[in-house]
């Protein structure tokens, strides 16, 4: 029986998703919210073994909130259900500890196969997410390269720009972009944010 957790901010799509599984014998709904924090609270009561959640939510994101629930419940599996589709927004997620990344537009019966997918054991990524950037963004990273989109960053950083700044003109969320700025720390091997600082400003790196 695989018993699910849902988050999610907009309560119409919550109610989509209880119709389509109201019939499913070997589902369970255990559970739903409207941001992370009580989507934490749901999960440590009644032990979901999936969850699927949203990335951007009042009070505490998905990515927090399943950051958390791998660190407390490992044999959990999270699915991500998000309107975004950029390669941060999914990197974040993974390395949060989801197992799958489901688009919003998704059709409800796609829904149901990712969510028994996960529960399997196996990963689910949408079709219209490009898994090959993915993985050629996390080879980037592993040989202390930066991507694509932390150049970006790095750009706005020497322009002096604050990590609101650059989640504004970048369209993410202020903790990815804070996110990736301790990846490049770690990946340039520097000590701190100011060192970041003057690194941007030498334009050591390439384009």
């Amino acid at each position: 029986m695989i018993r699910l957790a849902i988050a999610e901010d907009h309560q119409s799509l919550i109610d989509g998703i209880k119709l389509l599984l109201e019939y499913e014998e070997d589902i369970s709904i255990v559970g739903d919210a409207n941001n992370g924090e009580d989507l934490l609270h749901i999960v440590r009561l009644k032990r979901p073994n999936v969850v699927l959640t949203d990335i951007r939510m009042p009070k505490m994101d998905g990515i927090t909130a399943t950051k958390l629930i791998k660190k407390e419940f490992p044999e959990i599996k999270v699915l991500a259900f998000t309107m975004f589709d950029q390669i941060d927004a999914i990197e974040q997620m993974v390395e949060a500890g989801a197992s799958g990344y489901l688009l919003k537009n998704s059709s409800l019966t796609e829904v149901l196969e990712a969510i028994k997918t996960v529960r399997r054991g196996e990963s689910y990524y949408d079709a219209n997410i490009d898994t090959n950037a993915l993985q050629a963004d996390a080879k980037s990273s592993k040989k202390g390269l930066l991507t694509k989109r932390q150049i970006q960053i790095l750009e706005l950083i020497a322009q002096g720009k604050t990590s609101r700044e650059i989640g504004k003109l970048l369209f993410i969320g202020v903790h990815t972009v804070d996110t990736h700025r301790k990846n490049m720390v770690r990946i340039l091997g520097l000590k701190g944010k100011g060192e970041l600082m003057r690194y941007a400003l030498e334009k050591k790196y390439k384009f």
